[in-house]
């Protein structure tokens, strides 16, 4: 009997988690560096997707600091004044998700998370000085991001499922369509639990109509199982289904390990496209071609390099080229072997080539750091000592922290301890420090104000219902709230 092509091509990992946590954010904006978790839904399931437990169903109180985007709260109908008389604050809220939620043998699902929701824990938990990492990886706990899976179930292994399309009949994969066209109907598509309900239902179809794919990409998210598969000793041609690829071609081509990039990742050729039109560029025709602007590439005769990123820890999914000589595989993402083989010979009769895209990405300068320390969540890794300095910040209540004045190494650490307290204990606020607090909060909300206001003035451009207007209004009563009165 042949071997089916998501059996058997990676071992288990040592260690399985017990349970899934699926969960879903709305947020006051899409900047997980300056916007806020406004409501947090979860729920736990058992690995046959069968709920555990009551559904998580919070608000997050939202601080004087910051200014929703009206767009954001049109979508979930949450005003800040809702989140204030009804959430936690964000130091009690980051303690549950890591001691109630984001416990040891989980895997935190959800969709588009990796790139999204996932972003703003990690800020999140960094503003209130817990660990802004080990939640997705310490005794046990990893996590999994749906979309590519139903990304990649939709392009290789699309029986059983009903699938939706758009007004113009292209592909969509929204949530409550797919669950809305496969019988199982959800209310009220933007508040975070409706949504945790419809990936569940999401997940737990997958898992029924197609359990041999299912299996493979929970055991494929594994970073050293992905290591082991796409890796520069044993080159080998892939199938990746990523959102950065054409929408045409169900998001999914055949990829191959060019060369490595920074923090130990890999670089990967998409053999769709024949390598012939950029071999022969430079590294600086390179380097604007691969980092060109979205208007940049919209030029009339621009040439893209079919090279991206593909990052181990962000759960990618992957396949062994050998699924596609199933089901019709090669026709249903539009290739075929001898285009892939005919552009691969091409790639490695040119060497060159690969070395010039990897000191393209070597040399790109940094992103410029920001000014404020609760956004330089990326600028560095915390050290033992002050591992310990933080752990005493979080535990110490209103009193402790009034006289605490810890000697942190990581200078980034004392003015977040200083944004820390003032958004969860102000009292502990010495006078120099309440100064500081204040013409920064003042600076802050004058930056955001003006992006408010064009934000007030596309919206004032619909139709607006009763309940949008309220919204609306709320909106405007909060930012007069926060607004300095020296403004």
């Amino acid at each position: 009997m042949a071997k089916h092509p998501f059996v058997g091509v990676f071992c288990y990992t040592k260690y399985m988690p017990k349970t899934f946590f699926f969960y879903d954010l709305e947020t006051s904006g899409l900047n997980a560096r300056e916007d806020r978790v406004m409501q947090f839904a979860g729920q736990r399931t058992d690995m046959n997707l069968q709920p555990i437990g009551e559904p998580v169903n919070v608000l997050v109180a939202l601080n004087d600091d910051t200014i929703p985007i009206p767009e954001a709260l049109l979508v979930t109908g949450i005003t800040p004044q809702k989140t204030l008389d009804e959430g936690y604050s964000e130091a009690d809220f980051a303690k549950l998700l890591v001691e109630e939620w984001f416990t040891p043998d989980t895997i935190v699902v959800g969709f588009n998370n990796v790139r999204f929701d996932d972003e703003f824990i990690r800020h999140l938990l960094w503003r209130n000085f817990h660990d802004p990492y080990e939640w997705s990886w310490k005794e046990g706990r990893s996590r999994w991001d749906m979309l590519d899976v139903v990304r990649m179930t939709r392009a290789l292994r699309p029986e059983g499922i009903n699938w939706p399309v758009d007004d113009k009949g292209e592909p969509i994969n929204r949530l409550e369509l797919i669950t809305k066209l496969n019988g199982i109907e959800h209310g009220n598509a933007h508040d975070a639990l409706s949504d945790v309900t419809a990936l569940i239902d999401v997940a737990r179809l997958i898992h029924n109509k197609q359990p041999q794919l299912f299996d493979y990409l929970l055991k494929v998210r594994d970073k050293k199982e992905l290591q082991a598969f796409i890796n520069l000793d044993n080159k080998q041609p892939f199938v990746y289904t990523s959102g950065r690829y054409d929408k045409q071609h169900a998001k999914t081509t055949v990829a191959f390990p060019l060369t490595s990039a920074p923090h130990g990742n890999v670089l990967v050729y998409d053999l769709r496209y024949d390598p012939t039109a950029v071999i022969g560029l430079t590294q600086d025709e390179l380097k604007k071609r691969l980092f060109a602007s979205w208007q940049e590439r919209q030029e009339d005769g621009f040439v893209s390099v079919p090279v991206k990123q593909l990052q181990y820890n962000r759960c990618p999914a992957v396949a062994p080229l050998g699924v596609l000589s199933q089901a019709d595989g090669w026709q249903k993402i539009d290739l075929s072997q001898e285009i892939v083989e005919k552009h691969l010979q091409i790639l490695l009769a040119h060497p060159e080539f690969a070395e010039n895209i990897r000191s393209v990405f070597e040399s790109r300068e940094p992103l410029q750091k920001a000014a404020d320390p609760e956004a330089q969540l990326y600028d560095g890794f915390v050290a033992d000592g002050d591992k310990i300095r933080i752990e005493a910040v979080r535990n110490a209540d209103v009193a402790k922290l009034a006289d605490f004045q810890p000697e942190f190494v990581d200078e980034r650490l004392p003015g977040l301890l200083v944004h820390y307290k003032a958004r969860n204990f102000p009292r502990s606020l010495t006078e120099t420090e309440r100064t500081e607090w204040e013409v920064w909060r003042a600076q802050h909300i004058e930056r955001q104000l003006v992006q408010f206001g064009a934000a007030l003035e596309r919206v004032a451009k619909r139709q607006l219902t009763d309940d949008d207007k309220f919204v609306l209004d709320e909106l405007r009563l909060w930012v007069e709230s926060i607004v300095p009165e020296e403004h």
